[in-house]
């Protein structure tokens, strides 16, 4: 049976779900959408945001699948954990991602890669990826050669860690910092599509002390994070999971070469390069839409999103 089309009259399954439950002492923030039964498509989400980026996306998907986005501990409507128990790293998020994905009992996923949540999502899939069914990939990067210019200070930073390039980390974890995440090079008129309450929702969130030295943190860890790039790379070659590339060009960070670059490992990946940047579900959620129902549906048609 296919999809039905995107804009059919909405049923109670399409209205997204806020749900709270506790995980290793933190307590979790998640939001859910569609049937409990349906095929499920795992949302981790990026810096400097939550779930919240994915609130369009989750019901316009809702009908067919069971769409889940979890806040990261520290991040969203989720607890601030403690450092002394939980680490607050890459490999610390993805070790969480996949206990939340144990505790909600979920055996086969297809997982949306998108900034941050590329780098804990691919330690995912790594670790299980008998239970990884298929990727959507919207502005994620893997591959250092293909890092765009803003990119630049960071990696001044990690050659020359000084207090001046720390204090300029810190002062990217701001309201103004945010804006500048979030807006980060798309065109004038794609910018007035991009709504304020990104930023001003994720510094209230994350304005905290300990909440802005997680996210300093966060930053400085991406150093390390180059290391895993070679073993995503890997995993990608060993199993070709199905997988559709969406990705905004206009993004001084992961630019278009960002994208082609996995072409290398998957040359068999549906790549779509949109008019928009790297926060496209606010410029282009039809779009993407469109071309995510009709990959899973395809996908799913072929079994691999319920049989491991």
């Amino acid at each position: 049976m296919e999809a039905p089309p995107a804009g059919t009259a909405p049923g109670p399954e399409r209205n997204v779900r806020h749900r709270l439950l506790e995980l290793d002492g933190v307590h979790v923030f998640y939001r859910e959408a569609g049937p409990l039964e349906a095929p499920v498509l795992l949302l981790p989400h990026g810096y400097p945001c939550s779930s919240y980026q994915f609130r369009n996306l989750m019901p316009a998907l809702a009908d067919r699948w069971r769409t889940i986005a979890p806040d990261f501990p520290g991040f969203g409507y989720s607890g601030t954990p403690d450092p002394d128990r939980f680490d607050c790293t890459f490999d610390g998020y993805a070790q969480f991602l996949q206990r939340f994905t144990e505790r909600l009992g979920l055996d086969r996923y297809a997982l949306y890669l998108h900034d941050y949540g590329s780098q804990i999502g691919l330690r995912l899939a790594i670790a299980e990826p008998r239970r990884v069914a298929a990727l959507i990939i919207q502005n994620g990067d893997i591959y250092e050669d293909a890092l765009g210019p803003k990119y630049q200070g960071l990696q001044d930073y990690w050659r020359e860690p000084t207090p001046q390039g720390r204090a300029a980390l810190e002062n990217a974890v701001t309201e103004a910092g945010f804006r500048e995440e979030f807006l980060n090079d798309v065109r004038e008129d794609l910018a007035a599509s991009i709504p304020p309450d990104l930023w001003t929702l994720a510094w209230s969130q994350l304005r905290s002390p300990e909440r802005r030295r997680i996210m300093v943190g966060l930053m400085e860890g991406l150093r390390e994070n180059l290391d895993w790039f070679p073993r995503y790379q890997a995993y990608l070659r060993t199993h070709r999971p199905p997988t559709l590339i969406a990705w905004g060009p206009q993004d001084g960070y992961m630019p278009e070469g960002s994208a082609r670059a996995y072409l290398r490992d998957l040359p068999d990946a549906e790549l779509h390069l949109l008019d928009g940047g790297h926060w496209a579900l606010e410029t282009n959620l039809a779009e993407i839409t469109a071309l995510a129902r009709d990959f899973l549906a395809r996908v799913h048609r072929l079994g691999v999103l319920t049989n491991p």
